[in-house]
């Protein structure tokens, strides 16, 4: 490896459930995780997990982990990327998904191009993107809101305003909710959301328990899917 110049950032998609690895990941995540022992994690435990998994030949003493979540002081940025401006490459670890999107990891991914370092996204899994495809609503046009509002009167004030939002723009609505809170938002959305208005439900995606469906709410009423403690994307179109 040269080490005059700065090593190669790659944002690697992990599973969205438990499945077989290279079921829905590329080879290439693979290689970049036997190319590097340099990665920066959301979580050390499940990181370390998933690079078993998909390279079980992986020296686990040999991998330096950096962990990136909430409770990161931002002042330890410099530190993580330290390999990267050494000339190692690093790779980028979501709990789910894709990192950068609806994750902390894009924090690093902003200062590394600060840094001018390189940074290579790598195809794999993305649960909003997949929910969107699946949903037959508009994918021309489309936000994604994240999590709603815990507290109910503002989660049912925010419904309103998406579903506003969807009417005024022909855009289509995404967001989310923590698994065990699914079934609360479910009946909010029951309550607030207008009968006409459809709504996609995709559940467990890529997992052999994958529920997708669209409807509208009236018909949502009467066939209220089970998705508790299920990952679960939401998508709206009035």
């Amino acid at each position: 490896m040269n080490k005059t110049s700065k090593g190669t950032l790659y944002l690697l998609p992990t599973l969205l459930g438990d499945v077989e690895p290279l079921e829905v990941l590329p080879l290439a995540v693979k290689k970049v995780l036997d190319s590097t022992d340099f990665f920066i994690v959301e979580n050390e435990k499940t990181a370390r997990h998933f690079i078993k998994r998909v390279l079980p030949s992986k020296s686990q003493p040999d991998l330096k982990l950096f962990v990136l979540n909430k409770f990161t002081d931002p002042k330890e940025l410099t530190r993580f990327i330290e390999p990267l401006e050494k000339g190692h490459s690093m790779g980028l670890l979501s709990e789910a998904g894709a990192p950068g999107v609806a994750d902390p990891g894009a924090d690093i991914v902003s200062l590394a191009h600060h840094r001018s370092i390189r940074v290579v996204p790598v195809v794999g899994p993305s649960s909003i993107l997949l929910a969107l495809m699946a949903s037959g609503l508009n994918g021309q046009n489309f936000a994604f809101s994240g999590y709603l509002p815990i507290e109910k009167d503002a989660r049912k004030r925010k419904i309103k305003s998406l579903e506003s939002l969807s009417k005024s723009k022909s855009q289509t609505q995404i967001f989310m909710e923590t698994p065990y809170r699914n079934m609360k938002l479910v009946k909010d959305l029951f309550d607030t959301l207008a009968p006409s208005t459809m709504l996609c439900i995709a559940t467990d995606i890529t997992m052999p328990t994958e529920f997708i469906q669209t409807h509208s709410i009236a018909h949502w009423r009467n066939h209220v899917p089970d998705i508790h403690k299920r990952p679960t994307m939401f998508i709206i179109q009035a």
